[in-house]
């Protein structure tokens, strides 16, 4: 099976969906997940105020909004946490998804202290933080803090891994890539943004281009630029469609080399990493 085929087939992408069908199927992947553990009682998600966040919070809202009336059960609800570091300069974006969403609880955690902190200690111990691993920090404490609030409220910490993410590796691991459960992981970018004009979101908020923002030397690089492709390009790749050869040399090699991320951690039986 040629490489592409193989990724494809790995990251289980359609070359065509039916936004509706889509949707149905996040929802109620959600929705059984929890009624298959009863003792979970919310989800738990970061909100940036980009396109993955927005979706996969509206899609757990929804979620919880089906269960509770399917149930009864009212114990059950979504919680939107915003993890600023420091004052976020697209904050507004934030506060559009937080509207669009309309989540049951709203959390601001602002990480700035905690990453400042860790930096100092690591520092003192003789670690001096590059920009870049500074960024990784900055992940890692979202996280948890969303795995903090998950445990105090009987929650799962919801991801927005979605295909081309996971093709490329482009998270931070143990970071945004350490979730408990990931209902886009199967859509493209350019699905996702069908699956939320579907659900009649604020078009700045798909449109924008997407940013980690996780680099304080260069604030809001772009995605594409750090990639060094396009994420058009990508969803043609995951489409099954030819791309030039060294547009897919690029991707193929985000995959290969950031094989690890998307596996738990090696043992003595694994050999991926020789090949």
């Amino acid at each position: 099976m040629a490489l592409q085929q193989e990724i494809i087939a790995a990251l289980g992408v359609k070359p065509v969906i039916d936004a509706q069908q889509e949707i149905r199927t996040s929802v109620e992947f959600l929705k059984s997940y929890l009624k298959a553990h009863p003792f979970i009682q919310s989800l738990v998600l970061g909100i940036s105020g980009g396109q993955d966040s927005t979706l996969t919070g509206k899609l757990s809202q929804i979620a919880i909004n089906e269960l509770r009336a399917e149930t009864g059960n009212r114990d059950y609800r979504f919680i939107a946490v915003r993890l600023p570091y420091g004052v976020q300069a697209d904050e507004q974006d934030c506060q559009d998804a937080i509207d669009f969403i309309q989540p049951d609880q709203l959390l601001t955690v602002n990480i700035k202290e905690a990453v400042l902190a860790s930096e100092k200690a690591l520092k003192d111990a003789g670690v001096t933080l590059s920009d870049f691993i500074r960024g990784n920090e900055k992940a890692r404490e979202r996280m948890k803090a969303q795995y903090s609030i998950a445990g105090m409220n009987a929650g799962v910490v919801v991801g927005t891994d979605h295909a081309a993410e996971a093709l490329t590796g482009f998270f931070t691991k143990y970071g945004d890539g350490g979730t408990d459960i990931n209902p886009i992981f199967r859509l493209h970018k350019g699905q996702g943004k069908q699956l939320l004009q579907a659900l009649r979101c604020p078009e700045h908020l798909y449109l924008k281009q997407p940013t980690a923002d996780l680099e304080d030397d260069r604030p809001g690089l772009q995605d594409e630029v750090a990639l060094g492709v396009t994420y058009q390009l990508i969803d043609q790749y995951l489409e099954g469609k030819p791309v030039e050869a060294q547009t897919a040399k690029i991707i193929e090699g985000w995959y290969l080399k950031t094989e690890h991320k998307r596996r738990p951690p090696i043992t003595v039986f694994d050999d991926f990493w020789k090949k």
